[in-house]
């Protein structure tokens, strides 16, 4: 994907440049042009690609259908005509659904005043007021900048009035977490604003809705993300921590699954934000004793063919693994073979790879018994084989060759067995082809006993040499 930008209009121009000056046809004057910007290394992905309508008699230029349909929605809001605005904010949300750049077009053309004002005008008219949030939150998605401090209030009040209404509060939810992926400020100020209380309370409320369970996990989930490239320091820990010890998050969570045994979608959901919980010692603790090991173990059998399943509770697994007392539960458990037998299962896709031999390589840190049992359970090979099958993803090589050094830093006995698997040749390969690799890599042949290169880097600094 290119890195330049360029504006609606001036893409529209070349079209229509195409379509008068070269007597190309529609289609094919969109195609031309899109080949065009692209090789320049022009970034398309907020561009609508389609022919405007033609010039009308006035002379005014023709605008592209979302942006026809939000004057529309903005008449019937400016007019009060609730029945209309009904009508055009279904055909709104629609449009806004269908890509990206529509959203972005219409969010640069006002589409967002228009949208808070529909949503006031709502008020107390709960059917319309799905239509309205149902519509916020299609053109937030992807554009949290759009929100302001106005309709995070709303949103807020909304929760709380009608925490009571399942469906407004599925609708207000999905606002919130649209608003604040990849947008810091925007969680700040939530959380500020009192929201974690309000989605653990959906969470208790609403604890026989799936949808409602898995949206309200995954805003909180997002509470806890540091993923704003615009801000060096998020409060992502923070908000973590807020969520288990003010908001009693984890049993929240873990409750919640006793709910949806057989919906694997919900329970990937509850996992996945339980692994960003797991942020402390005593929390990685709590899950064990809530029960969570338990139902994260039972799922990860039950799941072995639902990939997406698998590959959220081996990072539960691997997160929970931080706590020393918790690694040897998990072995207890029956964990080790589980993860194997995922790794094993699923050797073609290189995420449950990684989040595999992570979790072993948690499993295996400064436990030399779990290393015994890792072992026998056919971890090393298992952790080979997924190198073998990914040489050119990183994060794959790269836990594996931490899981390798693990294994063998305590217990010397293994490094001849696993040499004998091949792991030299993977292990240098890694090395050579990742830089990334370079410092695992060379520990994990260092402990296993092979001779390893040493490159001295002159830092310019006395007595600071890099090998």
């Amino acid at each position: 994907m290119g890195s330049k930008q360029i504006a609606q209009e001036t893409f529209d121009d070349a079209v229509q440049e195409n379509i008068t000056e070269f007597e190309m046809d529609p289609e094919e004057a969109v195609r031309e042009a899109v080949q065009q910007f692209e090789s320049q290394g022009v970034d398309l992905s907020n561009i609508v690609k389609a022919v405007r309508q033609p010039a009308s008699e006035n002379g005014q230029k023709q605008k592209h259908e979302i942006l026809l349909t939000l004057d529309s929605l903005g008449r019937a809001v400016a007019d009060s005509d609730l029945a209309e605005m009904a009508e055009q904010l279904v055909v709104f949300s629609d449009q806004c659904k269908e890509q990206l750049a529509f959203r972005y077009l219409a969010g640069q053309n006002g589409a967002y005043s228009v949208v808070f004002s529909a949503c006031q005008l709502a008020s107390g008219e709960r059917d319309l007021m799905l239509k309205a949030f149902y519509t916020l939150s299609a053109i937030l998605d992807g554009q949290p900048d759009l929100l302001d401090s106005a309709g995070q209030d709303l949103l807020l009040q909304t929760l709380k009035e009608y925490r009571e209404d399942a469906e407004m509060t599925l609708a207000g939810i999905r606002c919130i977490r649209h608003a604040c992926l990849k947008h810091e400020q925007n969680r700040q100020d939530f959380v500020k604003g009192g929201v974690l209380p309000l989605l653990t309370g959906a969470i208790v409320q609403h604890g026989a809705s799936a949808d409602v369970v898995r949206m309200a996990s995954s805003a909180l989930r997002i509470m806890t993300f540091d993923d704003d490239i615009r801000v060096p320091f998020g409060h992502a820990h923070d908000h973590a921590k807020m969520i288990v010890l003010e908001n009693d998050g984890l049993r929240v969570l873990i409750e919640a699954a006793k709910a949806f045994t057989d919906n694997f979608s919900v329970l990937s959901e509850l996992c996945a934000t339980l692994s960003r919980l797991s942020v402390r010692n005593e929390f990685c603790q709590e899950i064990v004793d809530l029960g969570g090991l338990n139902f994260m173990v039972a799922l990860l059998a039950d799941c072995i063919d639902h990939p997406d399943v698998v590959k959220q509770v081996l990072s539960a697994i691997r997160a929970v693994a931080g706590n020393d007392d918790v690694k040897d539960a998990i072995v207890n458990a029956g964990g080790t073979d589980l993860i194997v037998l995922a790794v094993s299962h699923h050797l073609a896709n290189p995420q449950i790879c990684e989040q595999g031999c992570a979790a072993l390589c948690m499993l295996a840190l400064r436990k030399p018994e779990n290393c015994n049992v890792i072992m026998e359970g056919g971890g090393a090979l298992a952790a080979l084989q997924a190198m073998k099958a990914h040489p050119r993803e990183v994060a794959v090589q790269k836990q594996a060759c931490m899981l390798i050094r693990n294994l063998v830093s305590r217990s010397r006995d293994f490094s001849q067995p696993i040499l004998e698997m091949g792991a030299e040749n993977l292990i240098t390969e890694a090395r050579a082809t990742h830089r990334d690799c370079d410092d695992v890599a060379k520990a994990a042949l260092r402990d296993l006993g092979c001779k390893v290169e040493l490159r001295e880097l002159w830092t310019g600094q006395k007595g600071s040499l890099a090998q």
